[in-house]
Protein backbone atom coordinates (compact mmCIF):
# COMPACT_ATOMS: atom_id res chain seq x y z
CA UNK A 1 0.00 0.00 0.00
CA UNK A 2 1.18 3.58 -0.45
CA UNK A 3 1.20 6.62 1.72
CA UNK A 4 3.07 5.10 4.47
CA UNK A 5 6.21 7.52 5.71
CA UNK A 6 9.46 6.45 4.46
CA UNK A 7 11.44 4.59 6.92
CA UNK A 8 15.18 5.53 6.35
CA UNK A 9 16.83 2.18 7.34
CA UNK A 10 19.35 1.91 4.12
CA UNK A 11 18.44 -1.95 4.38
CA UNK A 12 15.59 -1.08 2.49
CA UNK A 13 17.38 0.73 -0.49
CA UNK A 14 16.35 -0.89 -3.80
CA UNK A 15 19.57 -2.54 -5.69
CA UNK A 16 17.96 -1.92 -9.00
CA UNK A 17 20.47 -0.17 -11.41
CA UNK A 18 20.62 -3.17 -13.82
CA UNK A 19 16.47 -3.17 -14.06
CA UNK A 20 16.92 0.83 -14.48
CA UNK A 21 19.22 0.00 -17.30
CA UNK A 22 17.37 -1.97 -19.22
CA UNK A 23 14.21 -0.21 -19.46
CA UNK A 24 15.42 1.41 -22.48
CA UNK A 25 11.74 0.65 -24.81
CA UNK A 26 8.15 0.26 -24.13
CA UNK A 27 8.61 -3.37 -24.83
CA UNK A 28 10.39 -3.85 -21.49
CA UNK A 29 9.77 -5.39 -18.19
CA UNK A 30 8.12 -2.30 -16.54
CA UNK A 31 5.20 -4.63 -14.66
CA UNK A 32 5.75 -4.03 -11.06
CA UNK A 33 8.11 -1.43 -11.06
CA UNK A 34 7.71 0.69 -7.82
CA UNK A 35 7.65 3.87 -9.15
CA UNK A 36 6.85 7.48 -6.90
CA UNK A 37 5.87 10.31 -9.86
CA UNK A 38 5.86 14.14 -8.43
CA UNK A 39 3.53 16.16 -9.61
CA UNK A 40 0.15 15.54 -10.63
CA UNK A 41 -0.02 18.25 -13.56
CA UNK A 42 0.07 18.22 -17.29
CA UNK A 43 3.65 16.16 -16.83
CA UNK A 44 2.94 14.25 -13.92
CA UNK A 45 -0.32 13.19 -14.86
CA UNK A 46 0.72 12.10 -18.45
CA UNK A 47 3.91 10.09 -16.78
CA UNK A 48 1.72 8.13 -14.10
CA UNK A 49 -0.47 7.45 -16.77
CA UNK A 50 1.81 5.63 -18.76
CA UNK A 51 3.63 4.00 -16.29
CA UNK A 52 0.23 2.71 -15.08
CA UNK A 53 -0.57 1.12 -18.85
CA UNK A 54 2.84 -0.35 -18.51
CA UNK A 55 2.05 -2.28 -15.58
CA UNK A 56 4.01 -0.72 -12.94
CA UNK A 57 3.24 0.52 -9.58
CA UNK A 58 2.55 3.86 -8.86
CA UNK A 59 2.05 6.37 -6.26
CA UNK A 60 1.71 10.02 -6.97
CA UNK A 61 2.55 12.56 -4.51
CA UNK A 62 1.64 15.94 -5.10
CA UNK A 63 1.09 19.43 -2.75
CA UNK A 64 -2.04 20.63 -4.08
CA UNK A 65 -5.54 19.85 -2.79
CA UNK A 66 -7.41 21.87 -5.69
CA UNK A 67 -10.73 20.51 -6.90
CA UNK A 68 -9.12 20.17 -10.03
CA UNK A 69 -5.97 17.67 -8.26
CA UNK A 70 -8.52 15.89 -6.57
CA UNK A 71 -10.36 14.85 -10.27
CA UNK A 72 -6.75 14.66 -11.95
CA UNK A 73 -6.38 12.22 -8.39
CA UNK A 74 -9.54 10.41 -8.84
CA UNK A 75 -8.75 9.76 -12.64
CA UNK A 76 -5.27 8.18 -11.70
CA UNK A 77 -6.96 5.48 -9.02
CA UNK A 78 -9.48 4.44 -11.20
CA UNK A 79 -7.24 3.78 -14.36
CA UNK A 80 -5.26 1.65 -11.55
CA UNK A 81 -2.64 3.96 -9.06
CA UNK A 82 -1.63 2.56 -6.11
CA UNK A 83 -2.31 5.35 -4.60
CA UNK A 84 -2.04 9.34 -4.96
CA UNK A 85 -1.12 11.50 -1.70
CA UNK A 86 -2.13 14.89 -1.80
CA UNK A 87 -1.39 17.81 0.99
CA UNK A 88 1.53 19.27 1.73
CA UNK A 89 2.72 16.49 4.17
CA UNK A 90 2.43 14.02 1.06
CA UNK A 91 5.78 15.48 -0.52
CA UNK A 92 7.77 15.86 2.58
CA UNK A 93 9.40 12.08 2.40
CA UNK A 94 9.00 9.17 0.28
CA UNK A 95 6.05 7.24 0.56
CA UNK A 96 6.71 3.30 0.52
CA UNK A 97 5.26 0.82 -2.08
CA UNK A 98 3.78 -2.85 -0.95
CA UNK A 99 5.97 -1.66 2.39
CA UNK A 100 9.23 -1.20 0.55
CA UNK A 101 11.05 1.93 -1.21
CA UNK A 102 10.46 3.10 -4.34
CA UNK A 103 12.94 1.66 -6.92
CA UNK A 104 12.42 5.00 -9.24
CA UNK A 105 10.93 8.87 -8.95
CA UNK A 106 9.76 10.36 -12.09
CA UNK A 107 9.58 14.07 -10.94
CA UNK A 108 7.72 16.99 -13.01
CA UNK A 109 9.45 19.48 -14.08
CA UNK A 110 9.47 22.10 -11.49
CA UNK A 111 10.40 20.23 -8.76
CA UNK A 112 13.76 22.00 -7.57
CA UNK A 113 16.75 19.28 -6.98
CA UNK A 114 16.73 19.93 -3.41
CA UNK A 115 12.89 19.78 -2.28
CA UNK A 116 12.43 17.38 0.55
CA UNK A 117 11.52 14.23 -0.84
CA UNK A 118 14.01 14.35 -4.17
CA UNK A 119 16.57 15.02 -1.93
CA UNK A 120 15.73 11.70 -0.03
CA UNK A 121 15.83 9.94 -3.21
CA UNK A 122 19.31 11.16 -3.60
CA UNK A 123 20.38 10.04 -0.03
CA UNK A 124 18.81 6.68 -0.86
CA UNK A 125 20.81 6.14 -4.14
CA UNK A 126 17.00 6.03 -5.77
CA UNK A 127 17.37 7.39 -9.16
CA UNK A 128 14.97 10.49 -10.63
CA UNK A 129 14.32 10.75 -14.16
CA UNK A 130 11.76 13.84 -15.90
CA UNK A 131 9.42 12.42 -17.75
CA UNK A 132 11.33 13.46 -20.88
CA UNK A 133 13.82 11.23 -19.74
CA UNK A 134 10.90 8.41 -19.33
CA UNK A 135 9.56 9.35 -22.97
CA UNK A 136 13.00 8.90 -24.62
CA UNK A 137 13.17 5.44 -23.16
CA UNK A 138 9.70 4.60 -24.52
CA UNK A 139 10.59 5.70 -27.53
CA UNK A 140 10.95 2.09 -29.15
CA UNK A 141 7.81 0.30 -29.41
CA UNK A 142 7.40 -3.43 -31.19
CA UNK A 143 5.22 -3.06 -34.64
CA UNK A 144 5.33 1.21 -34.23
CA UNK A 145 7.77 4.09 -36.01
CA UNK A 146 10.72 5.42 -33.91
CA UNK A 147 10.01 9.53 -33.85
CA UNK A 148 13.43 10.84 -34.56
CA UNK A 149 14.09 14.04 -31.77
CA UNK A 150 15.28 17.26 -32.86
CA UNK A 151 15.54 19.15 -29.41
CA UNK A 152 15.70 22.78 -28.94
CA UNK A 153 16.56 24.68 -25.48
CA UNK A 154 17.63 28.30 -24.79
CA UNK A 155 16.67 31.14 -22.13
CA UNK A 156 13.86 32.69 -24.77
CA UNK A 157 12.96 31.65 -28.33
CA UNK A 158 12.06 28.32 -27.85
CA UNK A 159 9.05 27.96 -28.35
CA UNK A 160 8.61 29.67 -31.54
CA UNK A 161 11.61 28.16 -32.84
CA UNK A 162 9.83 24.47 -32.03
CA UNK A 163 7.15 25.64 -34.01
CA UNK A 164 8.73 26.71 -37.24
CA UNK A 165 10.44 23.79 -37.33
CA UNK A 166 7.66 21.44 -36.91
CA UNK A 167 5.84 23.61 -39.53
CA UNK A 168 9.15 22.92 -41.76
CA UNK A 169 8.84 18.96 -41.30
CA UNK A 170 4.84 19.54 -42.00
CA UNK A 171 6.18 21.35 -44.66
CA UNK A 172 8.22 18.02 -45.79
CA UNK A 173 4.87 15.96 -46.05
CA UNK A 174 6.12 14.38 -42.57
CA UNK A 175 4.66 13.46 -39.84
CA UNK A 176 5.90 15.83 -37.05
CA UNK A 177 4.53 17.39 -33.83
CA UNK A 178 6.06 19.94 -31.44
CA UNK A 179 5.91 18.78 -27.79
CA UNK A 180 7.93 18.70 -24.37
CA UNK A 181 7.48 22.28 -22.78
CA UNK A 182 5.48 23.69 -25.69
CA UNK A 183 2.35 21.85 -23.82
CA UNK A 184 1.48 18.72 -25.40
CA UNK A 185 3.61 16.10 -23.33
CA UNK A 186 6.01 13.64 -25.05
CA UNK A 187 4.16 10.62 -23.49
CA UNK A 188 1.59 11.71 -24.84
CA UNK A 189 2.75 11.84 -28.15
CA UNK A 190 4.39 8.58 -28.02
CA UNK A 191 0.92 6.88 -27.25
CA UNK A 192 -0.82 8.72 -29.64
CA UNK A 193 -1.80 6.30 -32.50
CA UNK A 194 0.04 8.73 -35.32
CA UNK A 195 2.91 7.05 -36.44
CA UNK A 196 5.17 9.94 -36.27
CA UNK A 197 8.13 10.49 -38.36
CA UNK A 198 9.50 13.26 -35.88
CA UNK A 199 9.36 15.26 -33.18
CA UNK A 200 10.12 18.69 -32.30
CA UNK A 201 10.96 18.99 -28.87
CA UNK A 202 11.19 21.98 -26.49
CA UNK A 203 13.24 21.53 -23.41
CA UNK A 204 13.67 23.40 -20.94
CA UNK A 205 16.38 23.70 -18.37
CA UNK A 206 14.06 21.89 -15.55
CA UNK A 207 13.22 19.26 -18.36
CA UNK A 208 16.82 18.93 -19.03
CA UNK A 209 18.35 18.72 -15.80
CA UNK A 210 16.48 15.34 -15.03
CA UNK A 211 17.56 14.06 -18.52
CA UNK A 212 20.45 11.59 -18.87
CA UNK A 213 20.41 9.37 -22.26
CA UNK A 214 18.86 11.35 -25.14
CA UNK A 215 20.85 11.33 -28.17
CA UNK A 216 18.74 13.42 -30.77
CA UNK A 217 19.19 13.78 -34.50
CA UNK A 218 20.17 17.61 -33.85
CA UNK A 219 19.91 19.74 -31.61
CA UNK A 220 20.39 24.07 -30.54
CA UNK A 221 20.31 26.14 -27.35
CA UNK A 222 19.88 29.57 -29.09
CA UNK A 223 20.73 31.72 -26.72
CA UNK A 224 21.30 31.80 -22.65
CA UNK A 225 21.17 35.05 -20.23
CA UNK A 226 20.29 35.08 -16.66
CA UNK A 227 16.95 33.24 -15.65
CA UNK A 228 15.79 30.30 -12.81
CA UNK A 229 18.90 30.79 -10.70
CA UNK A 230 16.91 30.73 -7.53
CA UNK A 231 15.78 27.00 -8.81
CA UNK A 232 19.39 25.80 -10.34
CA UNK A 233 21.01 27.47 -7.69
CA UNK A 234 23.79 29.72 -9.43
CA UNK A 235 24.06 30.55 -12.93
CA UNK A 236 26.97 28.41 -13.70
CA UNK A 237 24.60 24.98 -12.86
CA UNK A 238 21.64 26.81 -15.21
CA UNK A 239 24.50 27.03 -17.83
CA UNK A 240 25.53 23.38 -17.40
CA UNK A 241 21.91 22.10 -17.55
CA UNK A 242 21.31 23.84 -21.02
CA UNK A 243 24.55 22.29 -22.50
CA UNK A 244 23.22 19.24 -22.04
CA UNK A 245 20.72 19.40 -24.92
CA UNK A 246 23.94 18.54 -27.05
CA UNK A 247 24.82 15.18 -25.23
CA UNK A 248 24.89 12.86 -27.50
CA UNK A 249 23.41 14.60 -30.59
CA UNK A 250 24.63 12.17 -33.62
CA UNK A 251 24.43 14.58 -37.09
CA UNK A 252 24.71 18.34 -35.51
CA UNK A 253 24.90 20.49 -32.51
CA UNK A 254 23.48 23.69 -33.67
CA UNK A 255 24.77 26.88 -31.78
CA UNK A 256 24.58 30.53 -32.00
CA UNK A 257 27.67 32.25 -33.77
CA UNK A 258 26.25 35.72 -31.90
CA UNK A 259 26.76 34.03 -28.42
CA UNK A 260 30.09 32.66 -27.66
CA UNK A 261 28.51 30.89 -24.54
CA UNK A 262 26.61 28.39 -26.69
CA UNK A 263 29.79 27.81 -29.18
CA UNK A 264 31.42 27.00 -25.81
CA UNK A 265 28.81 24.11 -25.38
CA UNK A 266 29.11 22.71 -28.41
CA UNK A 267 33.05 22.15 -28.12
CA UNK A 268 32.83 20.53 -24.29
CA UNK A 269 29.82 18.27 -25.53
CA UNK A 270 30.17 14.37 -26.11
CA UNK A 271 28.37 13.78 -29.06
CA UNK A 272 28.23 11.30 -31.41
CA UNK A 273 31.22 10.75 -33.68
CA UNK A 274 30.71 12.76 -37.08
CA UNK A 275 28.45 15.23 -35.60
CA UNK A 276 29.03 18.41 -37.12
CA UNK A 277 29.44 22.05 -35.44
CA UNK A 278 26.67 24.69 -36.97
CA UNK A 279 26.37 28.09 -36.49
CA UNK A 280 23.46 30.36 -37.36
CA UNK A 281 23.96 34.05 -37.34
CA UNK A 282 21.71 37.09 -38.36
CA UNK A 283 24.60 38.42 -39.93
CA UNK A 284 26.75 37.07 -43.13
CA UNK A 285 27.61 33.67 -42.58
CA UNK A 286 31.12 31.74 -42.09
CA UNK A 287 31.41 28.24 -43.86
CA UNK A 288 29.15 25.53 -42.20
CA UNK A 289 26.78 28.15 -40.71
CA UNK A 290 23.26 29.36 -41.39
CA UNK A 291 22.95 33.40 -41.89
CA UNK A 292 21.58 36.14 -43.60
CA UNK A 293 22.89 38.11 -46.76
CA UNK A 294 20.68 40.89 -48.65
CA UNK A 295 17.54 40.06 -47.02
CA UNK A 296 17.88 36.47 -47.71
CA UNK A 297 17.99 33.59 -45.22
CA UNK A 298 20.95 31.38 -46.63
CA UNK A 299 22.01 28.11 -45.47
CA UNK A 300 26.62 27.85 -45.87
CA UNK A 301 26.49 24.10 -43.91
CA UNK A 302 24.19 21.87 -46.07
CA UNK A 303 25.24 22.43 -49.46
CA UNK A 304 28.39 20.55 -50.79
CA UNK A 305 29.36 24.44 -52.47
CA UNK A 306 29.38 25.85 -49.56
CA UNK A 307 32.58 26.91 -49.19
CA UNK A 308 32.37 29.53 -52.13
CA UNK A 309 28.49 30.16 -52.07
CA UNK A 310 25.03 29.55 -50.35
CA UNK A 311 21.76 28.27 -50.82
CA UNK A 312 18.81 30.23 -50.49
CA UNK A 313 16.14 29.50 -47.89
CA UNK A 314 14.03 32.05 -47.45
CA UNK A 315 13.55 35.64 -48.00
CA UNK A 316 12.70 38.01 -44.50
CA UNK A 317 9.22 39.09 -46.10
CA UNK A 318 8.54 35.43 -45.65
CA UNK A 319 8.32 36.22 -41.49
CA UNK A 320 5.54 37.97 -41.38
CA UNK A 321 4.84 41.86 -41.23
CA UNK A 322 7.39 42.58 -38.05
CA UNK A 323 10.69 40.58 -38.66
CA UNK A 324 12.98 41.02 -35.32
CA UNK A 325 16.33 40.00 -35.61
CA UNK A 326 15.48 37.45 -33.11
CA UNK A 327 12.61 36.20 -35.05
CA UNK A 328 15.32 35.74 -37.69
CA UNK A 329 17.71 34.08 -35.29
CA UNK A 330 14.77 31.15 -34.13
CA UNK A 331 14.23 30.70 -38.30
CA UNK A 332 17.73 30.16 -39.29
CA UNK A 333 17.94 28.21 -36.03
CA UNK A 334 15.13 26.14 -36.67
CA UNK A 335 16.08 25.64 -40.78
CA UNK A 336 19.63 24.27 -39.49
CA UNK A 337 17.74 21.31 -37.76
CA UNK A 338 15.77 20.55 -39.79
CA UNK A 339 18.44 20.86 -42.63
CA UNK A 340 20.40 18.46 -40.72
CA UNK A 341 17.94 16.07 -40.69
CA UNK A 342 17.51 16.29 -44.63
CA UNK A 343 14.80 18.55 -45.61
CA UNK A 344 15.36 20.70 -48.94
CA UNK A 345 15.42 24.20 -48.77
CA UNK A 346 11.71 24.42 -50.41
CA UNK A 347 10.31 22.99 -47.63
CA UNK A 348 12.01 25.55 -45.27
CA UNK A 349 10.38 28.20 -46.92
CA UNK A 350 6.96 27.25 -47.12
CA UNK A 351 6.97 25.80 -43.24
CA UNK A 352 7.80 29.65 -42.65
CA UNK A 353 5.06 30.85 -44.76
CA UNK A 354 2.77 28.96 -43.03
CA UNK A 355 3.76 28.84 -39.36
CA UNK A 356 1.45 30.90 -37.28
CA UNK A 357 3.13 32.70 -34.75
CA UNK A 358 2.12 32.52 -31.28
CA UNK A 359 0.29 35.08 -29.07
CA UNK A 360 2.41 37.49 -26.78
CA UNK A 361 5.29 37.39 -29.02
CA UNK A 362 5.96 39.94 -30.95
CA UNK A 363 2.53 40.26 -32.15
CA UNK A 364 1.27 43.03 -34.13
CA UNK A 365 -2.02 44.30 -32.37
CA UNK A 366 -2.46 47.61 -34.31
CA UNK A 367 -1.38 50.11 -36.52
CA UNK A 368 -3.65 53.17 -35.66
CA UNK A 369 -2.54 56.61 -37.06
CA UNK A 370 0.67 55.39 -38.17
CA UNK A 371 1.63 53.75 -34.85
CA UNK A 372 1.92 50.43 -34.05
CA UNK A 373 0.68 48.67 -30.37
CA UNK A 374 2.88 45.50 -30.20
CA UNK A 375 1.66 42.48 -27.94
CA UNK A 376 5.16 41.00 -26.47
CA UNK A 377 3.98 39.68 -23.20
CA UNK A 378 6.06 36.32 -23.58
CA UNK A 379 9.48 39.14 -22.42
CA UNK A 380 9.43 37.91 -18.94
CA UNK A 381 12.60 38.77 -18.39
CA UNK A 382 15.29 41.31 -19.39
CA UNK A 383 16.77 39.25 -22.10
CA UNK A 384 14.18 38.62 -23.96
CA UNK A 385 12.75 42.62 -23.76
CA UNK A 386 15.90 43.20 -25.12
CA UNK A 387 14.97 41.01 -28.23
CA UNK A 388 12.41 42.99 -28.47
CA UNK A 389 13.17 46.30 -28.21
CA UNK A 390 15.98 45.93 -30.36
CA UNK A 391 13.03 45.20 -33.13
CA UNK A 392 12.01 49.35 -32.67
CA UNK A 393 13.56 52.67 -33.42
CA UNK A 394 11.41 55.31 -31.30
CA UNK A 395 9.54 53.02 -28.55
CA UNK A 396 6.74 53.81 -25.65
CA UNK A 397 7.84 50.96 -23.71
CA UNK A 398 5.32 49.33 -21.40
CA UNK A 399 7.11 47.16 -18.58
CA UNK A 400 7.23 46.24 -15.02
CA UNK A 401 5.93 43.44 -12.95
CA UNK A 402 7.31 40.58 -10.62
CA UNK A 403 11.13 41.25 -11.18
CA UNK A 404 12.05 38.15 -9.48
CA UNK A 405 15.54 39.59 -8.78
CA UNK A 406 16.51 40.71 -11.69
CA UNK A 407 19.21 43.54 -12.58
CA UNK A 408 17.76 45.95 -14.93
CA UNK A 409 20.75 48.23 -15.74
CA UNK A 410 22.23 46.60 -18.81
CA UNK A 411 18.53 46.56 -20.34
CA UNK A 412 18.13 50.38 -19.75
CA UNK A 413 21.61 51.33 -21.10
CA UNK A 414 21.32 48.84 -23.94
CA UNK A 415 18.28 50.76 -25.21
CA UNK A 416 17.90 54.22 -23.59
CA UNK A 417 18.50 56.18 -27.11
CA UNK A 418 14.85 54.79 -28.32
CA UNK A 419 12.87 55.21 -25.47
CA UNK A 420 10.61 58.28 -25.82
CA UNK A 421 8.31 57.39 -22.17
CA UNK A 422 8.25 54.56 -20.07
CA UNK A 423 4.78 53.33 -18.67
CA UNK A 424 5.27 50.99 -15.65
CA UNK A 425 2.94 48.24 -14.57
CA UNK A 426 3.19 45.79 -12.10
CA UNK A 427 3.47 46.28 -8.63
CA UNK A 428 7.71 45.65 -7.69
CA UNK A 429 8.85 48.33 -10.08
CA UNK A 430 11.54 49.52 -7.87
CA UNK A 431 14.69 48.41 -9.86
CA UNK A 432 13.41 49.21 -12.73
CA UNK A 433 12.76 52.96 -12.28
CA UNK A 434 16.22 52.76 -10.63
CA UNK A 435 17.79 51.64 -13.60
CA UNK A 436 16.04 53.89 -15.36
CA UNK A 437 17.13 56.94 -13.15
CA UNK A 438 20.64 56.02 -13.85
CA UNK A 439 20.61 55.33 -17.10
CA UNK A 440 18.13 56.96 -19.00
CA UNK A 441 17.28 60.06 -16.75
CA UNK A 442 15.57 62.40 -19.48
CA UNK A 443 12.97 59.46 -20.29
CA UNK A 444 9.50 60.06 -19.12
CA UNK A 445 8.46 57.72 -16.54
CA UNK A 446 4.75 57.50 -15.93
CA UNK A 447 3.81 55.42 -13.14
CA UNK A 448 0.73 54.40 -12.19
CA UNK A 449 -0.71 56.73 -9.52
CA UNK A 450 -0.02 55.81 -5.42
CA UNK A 451 -2.45 53.01 -4.22
CA UNK A 452 -3.72 51.74 -7.44
CA UNK A 453 -0.88 48.82 -7.34
CA UNK A 454 -1.40 47.51 -3.66
CA UNK A 455 -5.06 47.28 -4.02
CA UNK A 456 -5.05 45.25 -7.11
CA UNK A 457 -2.15 42.79 -5.55
CA UNK A 458 -4.18 42.39 -2.81
CA UNK A 459 -7.50 42.08 -4.57
CA UNK A 460 -5.35 39.85 -7.43
CA UNK A 461 -3.77 37.67 -4.94
CA UNK A 462 -6.77 36.83 -3.00
CA UNK A 463 -9.14 36.09 -5.53
CA UNK A 464 -7.33 36.08 -8.86
CA UNK A 465 -9.74 38.02 -10.84
CA UNK A 466 -8.75 39.35 -14.00
CA UNK A 467 -10.80 42.48 -13.39
CA UNK A 468 -7.77 44.23 -11.75
CA UNK A 469 -5.12 43.55 -14.01
CA UNK A 470 -7.34 44.71 -17.11
CA UNK A 471 -7.80 48.15 -15.20
CA UNK A 472 -4.37 48.24 -15.06
CA UNK A 473 -3.69 47.41 -18.40
CA UNK A 474 -6.45 49.97 -19.34
CA UNK A 475 -4.75 52.30 -17.78
CA UNK A 476 -1.14 51.93 -19.04
CA UNK A 477 -2.55 51.76 -22.74
CA UNK A 478 -4.43 54.98 -21.89
CA UNK A 479 -1.23 56.32 -20.29
CA UNK A 480 1.25 55.14 -23.53
CA UNK A 481 -1.28 56.45 -26.39
CA UNK A 482 -0.87 60.18 -24.53
CA UNK A 483 2.55 60.19 -25.92
CA UNK A 484 2.72 58.32 -28.84
CA UNK A 485 2.94 60.27 -32.12
CA UNK A 486 3.13 58.99 -35.59
CA UNK A 487 6.20 56.65 -36.20
CA UNK A 488 6.32 55.27 -32.99
CA UNK A 489 5.72 52.09 -31.23
CA UNK A 490 4.09 51.27 -28.08
CA UNK A 491 5.82 47.89 -27.30
CA UNK A 492 4.21 46.16 -24.42
CA UNK A 493 7.75 43.62 -23.42
CA UNK A 494 7.40 43.86 -19.87
CA UNK A 495 10.98 42.18 -18.57
CA UNK A 496 9.24 40.90 -16.19
CA UNK A 497 6.94 37.89 -14.47
CA UNK A 498 3.48 38.32 -14.60
CA UNK A 499 1.54 36.97 -11.37
CA UNK A 500 1.42 39.82 -9.56
CA UNK A 501 -1.59 41.53 -11.26
CA UNK A 502 -2.37 38.73 -13.91
CA UNK A 503 -3.06 35.21 -13.74
CA UNK A 504 -0.42 34.80 -16.29
CA UNK A 505 1.76 36.38 -19.55
CA UNK A 506 -1.14 34.94 -21.77
CA UNK A 507 -3.43 36.92 -19.31
CA UNK A 508 -1.52 40.09 -19.04
CA UNK A 509 -0.88 40.27 -23.15
CA UNK A 510 -4.94 39.45 -23.91
CA UNK A 511 -6.07 42.15 -21.11
CA UNK A 512 -3.07 44.56 -23.85
CA UNK A 513 -4.66 43.38 -26.79
CA UNK A 514 -8.24 44.23 -25.20
CA UNK A 515 -7.19 47.10 -24.07
CA UNK A 516 -5.36 48.90 -27.22
CA UNK A 517 -8.67 47.27 -29.50
CA UNK A 518 -11.21 49.34 -27.36
CA UNK A 519 -8.70 52.88 -27.83
CA UNK A 520 -8.69 52.33 -31.68
CA UNK A 521 -12.59 51.60 -31.67
CA UNK A 522 -13.15 54.45 -29.55
CA UNK A 523 -10.41 56.88 -30.67
CA UNK A 524 -11.74 59.73 -33.83
CA UNK A 525 -9.90 59.19 -37.12
CA UNK A 526 -6.77 61.49 -35.55
CA UNK A 527 -5.48 61.85 -32.53
CA UNK A 528 -3.92 65.47 -33.16
CA UNK A 529 -5.97 68.31 -31.30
Amino acid sequence: MGGAAVNENPDTTPSNADRLNELTSWDADWAGLRVVVTGIGVSGFSAADTLIELGAKVVVVDAATSAKAEAQADTLKIVGAVDVLLGEEAVTALPLIDGRLPELVVTSPGWRPDQALLAAAKRKHIAVWGDVELAWRLRERAGRKTADWLTITGTNGKTTTVGMAESMLQAAGLKAIAVGNVGTPILDALRDPVDYDAFAVELSSFQLHWSHSLSPVASVCLNVAEDHVDWHGSYASYLADKAKVYENTQKAAVYNADQIETERMVENADVVEGCRAIGFTTNTPAVSMLGVVDGLLVDRAFIAERKDSAAELAAMSDLGPVAPRHMVANALAAAALVRAYGIDPAAVKQGLVNYLPGAHRIQLVANHNDVLWINDSKATNPHAASAALSAFQQVVWIAGGLSKGVNYDDLVKEHAPRLKAVVLIGTDTEALEGALQRHAPDVPVIAPPKGDTEGVQTAASDAASPIYGEAIMAQAVASAAGVATPGDTVLMAPAAASMDQFSSYAHRGDAFVLAVRELVEGQAPTTEE
